[in-house]
């Protein structure tokens, strides 16, 4: 069943004396609990694509559809995750995953039994009455997700969602969010630089061209059942064969643009 459907997407950026085409006429379909990444070159507009889904920015043509959903115009269906986990350092890992309940009126018995459950689930019960000065980049991390998971989205949209962290610690995070999200059922939408964290979490990845983007391939990917964890499909033998193919997708239309 189609969850998320791009429409048409064209953005244009103005100024005074210029038109800038960012995006151009961006469609394609995300299927309800499947994992998207979209790829593409530095500058290309993926996190403007993301945005644009977000509703936080109008596109110049186009229009977004979320399927299912009793109040898509509002977009309060929709759960945003930045490049850096946006923890607020003076409160409590308790009051920091309250914090979109408190700001939407959302306070309630059942709501606050749903965020215990989470922080239990996950690891992070413990840690309730701590700072997030006192976490580690990777649990951080996992904050920020029931934080947004806690207001119940129908779509995650992570932005970059692990480029603050060491290499290390993202290969162990890229597990343990992969793992929420699929227990979660979430629809999921990244944006991401890394090819290797595309492939390894993804159902399927969307090319961008260089600007004005469009889309100049669309890959389904495909993994043994032993091969479902991220850090497991690195290890799986058409992993390179993916990566091959998606940078020289880049890199061809990198050479195309010289």
């Amino acid at each position: 069943m189609i969850k998320v459907e791009i429409n048409n997407i064209s953005m244009n950026y103005h100024s005074q004396v210029s038109e800038t085409p960012a995006l151009k006429d961006i469609s394609f379909t995300v299927q309800e609990g499947h994992f998207l990444s979209i790829v593409g070159p530095s500058g290309c507009g993926k996190s403007t694509l993301l945005n644009i889904i977000a509703g936080l920015i109008n596109p110049s043509n186009g229009e977004i559809a979320i399927k299912n959903c009793d109040d898509c115009s509002s977009f309060s269906k929709i759960g945003y995750m930045f490049q850096k986990d946006q923890l607020f350092d003076w409160l409590t890992i308790w009051d920091n995953v309250l914090l979109g309940l408190k700001i939407n009126h959302c306070i309630t018995d059942d709501n606050l039994e749903m965020v215990k459950n989470l922080l239990t689930r996950y690891n992070l019960w413990e840690f309730k009455n701590h700072h997030p000065r006192e976490l580690s980049g990777g649990m951080r991390q996992r904050v920020a997700l029931i934080r947004t998971l806690a207001l119940k989205p129908e779509v995650l949209l992570l932005d970059e969602p692990f480029s603050a962290l060491d290499y290390q610690t993202r290969l162990n995070i890229s597990d343990e969010v992969y793992e929420i999200i699929k227990k979660e059922k979430k629809t999921t939408i990244m944006v991401t630089h890394d090819i290797s964290e595309a492939i390894s979490m993804s159902d399927e990845i969307i090319i961008l061209s260089n600007r004005p983007a469009v889309i100049i391939k669309n890959i389904n990917l495909k993994f043994e059942e032993n091969f479902s964890l991220p850090l497991k499909r690195r290890e799986a033998p058409n992993f390179r064969v993916y990566f091959n193919e998606i940078w020289k997708e880049m890199n061809r239309n990198a050479d195309s643009k010289r």
